[in-house]
This record gives C-alpha cells, structure tokens and sequence, in this order.
C-alpha cells in the first residue's frame, strides 16, 4: 500500500461547483494569481523587505564604516574576464586607485588590474548584530579584503552606499507599514463612528476631516519638525514623523468607512444584530467593517507607497529623519545639487529603490483592486 496517495485533479463539472464552494478570500487570490503585474509587485516587495530586514547580512560591510581611500569612488565593476581574456568561473573585481588630471587637477578612479580580489559567498567580514540582538559576522557576498568592492560605489565619507541603502530600506519600508496601520486605525475608528451614528456626530466628524484635508502638509510637517526637542534621539522623531504622517493620513480611509457604513447601517443583518442585543461597537467591529474589508484592503496597498514617498520627501527636505538614522530620503540628501548628480550620479540609486518600491505597491494595489470583486 502506498503511504502517500496524490490527490486527483478535479475537473470539469466538479472543478466547476467547487469553484462556486470557494470562500470570497479564496476568489480573490484566485482572480489575484491571474494579475501578471500584481505578482511581479509582490515579488518585489518581498525582496525588497527581505534585503531590509536582514540588511546586515546581505550587506558587505558595516554600513556606518568609513574608508579615506575611497572617496566618492564609482561603483565596482564585476569581472569574470581579466585584462588578457581569461576567462574565469568565479567573479572577481580589482582594487580602484586614484590618479589626478595634470590638466584640470580632476581626481578620478582607475582599476589597479595587478591584482584580482575573487567574490566570497557567506565569508566572515564587519561584525553586526542582525535585527538588533543577534550577534554574527557572516556577510552573504563580498571579499574579505578591506576597501576594494563597492557595489553602489561610496558616498563623500567612504561610505559603502549599497550597505547604506540596504539598512535604509528597512526604515523607509517599516515607516510606510507603520504608517498605515496607524492610518488603518484611526480611519476606520472616526469613519466607523462617523458613518454608523450620523446626525451631530457625523457633522463634527466630516468638519474636523475637512479641516485637516485642508491644511497645506509641507508647511505643516516644517511647524511640526521645528517643534521637537534638540535633545531626542533619532529614534523618537522616527516615531514622531511615523505619528504625523498617520494623523494627517487618515482623513481619506474615514470617508470611504463612512460612506460605506452608510449605506449598511440599514440592511436586514445589522437590524439581526441589533435585535440580538449586539453593542454599537461589536456591529461596526463584527458585521459592518468585515463586509466590505476587500476594499479597506485595497485602501491600505494604496496609501502604503504615498507614507514612503512622504517620508522620503521629508528626510530630502531635511525635515524629516536625520542622521545617525539612514533612509532613503536621507540618502538622496547627497545628491541635492545639479553638481553632484553630474560628477557622482550613483548618489541617485537609492531614488531607484523608491520608484521599484512605489510601483511595486502599485502594482500589488491594482491586482487586489481587480480581484476586490471576484465575481465579475
């Protein structure tokens, strides 16, 4: 006897029915899988969260290392082909030297090809703590010789800018999901309020959104920013613009709660609940906010990208996240001026992080968005 029995693929009139068995949820990942650009985007996003979460690991070096042999030097140039065509299995790269135009007194960088430095996998390098309590030393790429691979090249400190942008992508992501859920909260408890009672309570409700909608936000985040103390660390004001963001941010979600919450307060289920002796918060939390949580989903895919792009338009500013905390809007700092895009133009990678990661929300959004209705 067999100990493992494949189970038959069901087709036909019995693929048929089951597929009308299926729950809302199981529709929606159905009709989600068939969205080409939804699963590329979440692809991304799960790389991109896993290269932010384990960034020392995948990182070559201590992001906050400096090294003064390497100033401003261009990204490293993977070889697998030396100077006199052979050809090699293993990468390797050389070390950059730094020469000077007699002429225009220039300095730039040139490969030192006298010597190959072969890429390692899972060697021992800078040590760390990954996700902050987990002490280590293993990097998964890299080479074990000090100042040599790059690479994102190196900021005007000597910085290694593809560790930094790694390490920046945790903070830029977290403050987007962090960001949300705080939006999430407070849209669907005013905007549950809100559309649920009505009368008084939804006039002071839609006044208090509508004055906060008509605020200008740069002004406002430049008051808010001004308004922290010197003294606290670059973790407070983390949190700080995390809360701001959030309490500016969910005016929009309460006025989609309301107007759904609205035209449900009415139907046969509610009346149910209410004849059962069901509280007002237990409906909104139970009955209302459940029949329609595809679309607060789809809600909360959206605003995901419009938190980074805040914050990361923040930190440029300098209004936002500061130093020793390292975004990608604090990185994207270094590459203010025309200058500076023109002499070291790998100081606007980290600005393709933020565009892979919006468009990789977008994408996710519009996919949950189709598949919100899975019966159409």
């Amino acid at each position: 006897m067999a100990l493992f029995h494949k189970k038959p693929k069901v087709t036909g009139a019995a693929a048929e029915e089951a597929r009308y068995m299926e729950t809302q949820w199981q529709l929606m990942w159905r009709k989600f899988r068939k969205h080409k650009l939804a699963m590329i985007g979440m692809v991304l996003l799960i790389i991109l969260y896993t290269l932010g979460i384990f960034c020392e690991f995948f990182a070559t070096q201590d992001m906050a290392k400096r090294s003064t042999s390497a100033i401003s030097m261009p990204p490293t140039k993977i070889h697998f082909v030396d100077e006199n065509g052979n050809f090699s299995l293993r990468p390797f790269v050389y070390g950059l030297k730094q020469e000077e135009d007699p002429v225009t007194w220039k300095k730039y960088y040139v490969e030192d090809t006298s010597k190959k430095h072969y890429l390692q996998f899972f060697y021992h390098g800078d040590s760390y703590k990954l996700l902050g309590f987990i002490p280590g030393d293993i990097h998964l790429f890299g080479t074990p010789e000090p100042d040599v691979f790059f690479p994102f090249g190196t900021d005007s400190s000597g910085r290694c800018l593809y560790s930094r942008v790694l390490s920046a992508l945790r903070i830029s992501l977290s403050t987007g999901l962090v960001g949300v859920f705080f939006t999430f909260i407070l849209g669907c408890i005013f905007g549950g309020i809100s559309g649920y009672y009505g009368g008084k309570v939804d006039t002071v409700i839609q006044r208090i959104v509508e004055f906060l909608m008509s605020m200008p936000s740069i002004p406002l985040w430049m008051a808010l920013a001004a308004a922290f103390p010197i003294t606290w660390s670059s973790l407070q004001k983390y949190f700080m613009i995390t809360i701001i963001l959030s309490m500016i941010g969910w005016t929009g979600l309460a006025r989609v709660v309301r107007g759904k919450l609205l035209e449900l307060r009415n139907e046969d289920f509610v009346t149910a609940a209410r004849v059962s002796g069901a509280s007002d918060g237990y409906i909104i939390r139970k009955h209302l906010l459940p029949s329609f949580a595809s679309y607060l989903i789809v809600n909360v895919s959206l605003a995901i990208p419009s938190m980074i792009l805040s914050e990361t338009s923040l930190s440029f500013l300098g209004i936002g996240l500061s130093a020793p905390i390292v975004s990608l809007g604090v990185l994207l700092q270094d590459a203010q001026s025309i200058s500076s895009i023109a002499l070291y133009p790998w100081l606007m990678i980290p600005g393709l992080f933020v565009v892979i990661a919006v468009l990789a929300f977008n994408f996710v959004g519009d996919g949950l968005r189709d598949a919100a209705d899975p019966y159409k």
